[in-house]
C-alpha cells in the first residue's frame, strides 16, 4: 500500500523584478537560500535529507551543470545531498514536488525538498534555446516535429491569445482581471498575508546599504484600470498587453515533502497531505489551454467536483488563462488566486510551482480551509494538478 505524503515546510523568496533586487544574487546561491530556509523552519537535521528535486526552466549559464546540486553546495546542506534538475517549462517546480511526493508515496525515500529557482534577469528566457542557435548548433524543433507540425510557430504569446479567441475573452475582461491581480496583492501584503512564507534575502543597494527584500517587487501599488487599458497590445488586433501577462521576474521556492515515519523522526506536525496529483498533454499549438481540462481530469481522479476544493492557484502566466479557467470549470472566482497571481506578483518560471503552493497553504491556513488545487500552463501543452488537504 503507498504511503502517504506530507508538507512540513515551504517558502519563497519575494520576487525581484528584471535588474531589480534579487539581480545581484547568482541562482544557485539563491536556491541555497531557500534551501536554508527548509531546514531553519524544520529543525531537520541537514544529512537526513535524501534528495533535492529543483525546478529550473532555463539550464545554461549560470543555471546550467545541475543547478539543483550547484543550489545544495551553496546551502548547508551536505556534500552526501544529491540533487537532479527538472524542465517540464513553467510547471518544472511543481513538477519537483509531484516527483518527491512519488517517491514517498513509493517506499523508496522518507525525506525530500522540492524546489524551484530561475533568476530571469542573470538568464533570459529562451536563451537554452537560442544561444545553440545563433551559434550553430541546431534549434529545438526537430525534422519529425516539422513534419507533423508543418509551418506552425510554437508560441506561448500565440497561445495566449487564441485562448482569448477560442473562449470569446474581451480585452476588457482580461484588463479587469489583471487590475484585480494587484488590488489582491496589494491587499494581501498590506495585511501581512505573506510574512510566514517569504524568506528574507539580504541585498545591497548602489550605495552598499544592505537590506532584507520582503516584498514582491512586481506589485503596482499605483497601479490603475486606465493605465492597464492603456498598455500596448503584444500584437496588432489581439487582446494580450504586458500588463495583463506575467512579470518576468527572479526568485527561488521550495517546500520539504516527508513521510509517514519521517513525521516521527523529526517529530514534526503536517501542514498538508497530498490528495492527488496528475499531469497531462494537450495541443502543444494553442499551448495555454491544457490546465482547464487537467483540472477537470484531476477532480474526476480524485472523486472530487470544482466545488469541493476551497481555494485555488491557476498561474497568470497571461491573463487569458485564468479568465477561460474560470468560464471552462464554473469555478468560484472568490476561491481563484485570492492573494493575487504572477501578473502582479511575477512568474519565476522553474520557482513558481512550489513558490504558488507556498502561497497556497498559507491561504488555506489564513482562512481556516481544507482543499487547495493548483494547476499551471506549461510549454508544449502541458498541465499539471496537484491537490492539497491541509491538515
Amino acid at each position: 500500500m503507498a504511503d502517504a505524503a506530507y508538507i512540513v515546510a515551504a517558502t519563497r523568496t519575494a520576487g525581484g523584478r528584471k535588474g531589480g533586487k534579487l539581480s545581484g544574487w547568482h541562482p544557485a546561491d539563491l536556491g541555497g537560500q531557500v534551501l536554508n530556509a527548509i531546514l531553519d523552519q524544520t529543525g531537520a537535521d541537514p544529512a537526513l535529507v535524501e534528495d533535492v528535486i529543483m525546478g529550473c526552466v532555463s539550464q545554461v549559464g549560470e543555471q546550467s551543470l545541475n543547478v539543483a546540486r550547484g543550489a545544495v553546495l551553496a546551502s548547508r546542506l551536505p556534500e552526501s545531498v544529491p540533487a537532479t534538475s527538472v524542465d517540464r517549462q513553467c510547471g518544472s517546480s511543481q513538477q519537483a514536488l509531484q516527483f518527491a511526493a512519488q517517491a514517498v508515496m513509493s517506499g523508496t525515500q522518507d525525506i525530500i525538498i522540492a524546489a524551484g529557482v530561475e533568476s530571469m534577469t542573470r538568464v533570459p528566457m529562451g536563451l537554452s534555446a537560442a544561444l545553440p542557435a545563433q551559434n550553430g548548433f541546431g534549434n529545438p524543433m526537430s525534422p519529425a516535429q516539422q513534419a507533423r507540425y508543418p509551418n506552425i510557430q510554437f508560441s506561448q504569446f500565440i497561445g495566449a491569445e487564441m485562448v482569448a479567441e477560442k473562449y470569446k475573452l474581451t480585452k476588457d475582461e482580461i484588463d479587469a482581471y489583471a487590475y484585480n491581480s494587484h488590488q489582491k496583492a496589494i491587499a494581501a501584503t498590506q495585511a501581512g498575508a505573506f510574512k510566514d512564507e517569504i524568506t528574507a534575502i539580504r541585498i545591497k543597494d548602489a550605495e552598499g546599504n544592505e537590506s532584507d527584500h520582503t516584498v514582491d517587487e512586481g506589485i503596482r501599488f499605483d497601479s490603475s484600470l486606465e493605465a492597464i487599458k492603456g498598455v500596448k497590445l503584444l500584437r496588432e488586433g489581439g487582446r494580450i498587453t504586458a500588463a495583463s501577462s506575467s512579470q518576468i521576474c527572479d526568485g527561488a521556492s521550495a517546500v520539504m515533502v516527508v513521510s509517514e515515519k519521517a513525521l516521527k523522526q523529526l517529530a514534526l506536525d503536517p501542514i498538508a497531505r497530498i490528495h492527488h496529483l496528475s499531469v497531462i498533454g494537450g495541443d502543444p499549438v494553442i499551448m495555454l489551454e491544457t490546465p482547464l481540462q487537467a483540472t477537470m481530469h484531476a477532480l474526476k481522479k480524485a472523486g472530487m467536483s470544482v466545488d469541493d476544493i476551497d481555494l485555488f492557484e491557476v498561474n497568470e502566466a497571461f491573463g487569458s488563462v485564468p479568465v477561460a479557467w474560470l468560464q471552462y470549470t464554473g469555478a468560484d472566482p472568490d476561491r481563484l488566486n485570492v492573494n493575487g497571481g504572477a501578473i502582479a506578483l511575477g512568474h519565476p518560471l522553474g520557482a513558481s510551482g512550489t513558490k504558488l503552493m507556498a502561497t497556497l497553504l498559507q491561504a488555506l491556513k489564513a482562512r481556516g480551509k481544507k482543499f487547495g488545487l493548483q494547476t499551471m500552463c506549461e510549454g508544449g501543452g502541458l498541465a499539471n494538478v496537484t491537490i492539497v488537504e491541509r491538515l
